[in-house]
């Protein structure tokens, strides 16, 4: 799903419910009054961009973690601000385990961890060397996994990232002080106009 919207979206996942706001983060994890259990109403500014994706993680490793694993993502920019909030269920034996998750600049190829490219970095992106990495120049959505097999991971960037075939990789080990979080197990695909 991509496009502008205007007054309250309502995400609804296979998984559950996935919400970003345009404003403050934790607002969009409060159900509000009469929406029904199981979604959630998002506030966005009028002429909002919204991403979202939603099924089955396409792995980039065999036999890890992710193999049976689901995701939603959700991406909401208003002008130069953007929210983005990830949900993975159905991680299998990794209870307690943090990874490490990045908006890349390439398209989500199961098995092809090389197609999604760089991280997606303003600073690359506009040519800036050398390109710093952090979580005010990259989207960095790192989770650590429940007794239930699941995950969640939400930011705020300054900046909206531009249209294409991007994703979101799942990395093997929590994002350092350099962006740098070992190899990518999984991906979801990421694209709008």
């Amino acid at each position: 799903m991509t496009g502008r919207v205007r007054g309250v979206l309502a995400v609804v996942g296979v998984l559950g419910v996935v919400g970003v706001i345009a404003g403050p983060v934790a607002a969009a994890q409060n159900r509000p009054p009469g929406v029904p259990r199981g979604e959630i109403a998002i506030p966005v500014a009028p002429d909002s961009n919204v991403a979202s994706s939603n099924g089955p993680l396409r792995p980039l490793q065999p036999h890890g973690p992710f193999g049976t694993a689901r995701a939603v993502v959700v991406m909401v920019s208003h002008g130069a601000r953007t929210s983005v909030r990830l949900k993975v269920t159905g991680i299998e034996h990794a209870a307690g385990r943090t990874f490490g998750a990045h908006l890349h600049t390439g398209p989500c190829v199961a098995g092809d961890g090389a197609a999604a490219g760089p991280h997606y970095n303003t600073d690359a992106i506009e040519g800036r060397k050398p390109a710093r990495a952090d979580r005010e120049r990259e989207v960095w959505l790192d989770f650590t996994v429940s007794p239930s097999g699941a995950g969640t991971a939400s930011t705020v960037v300054p900046f909206a990232p531009k249209p294409g075939n991007r994703s979101i990789v799942i990395h093997q080990e929590a994002t350092d002080s350099h962006g740098t979080a070992g190899a990518r197990l999984a991906c979801i695909p990421l694209t709008w106009d």
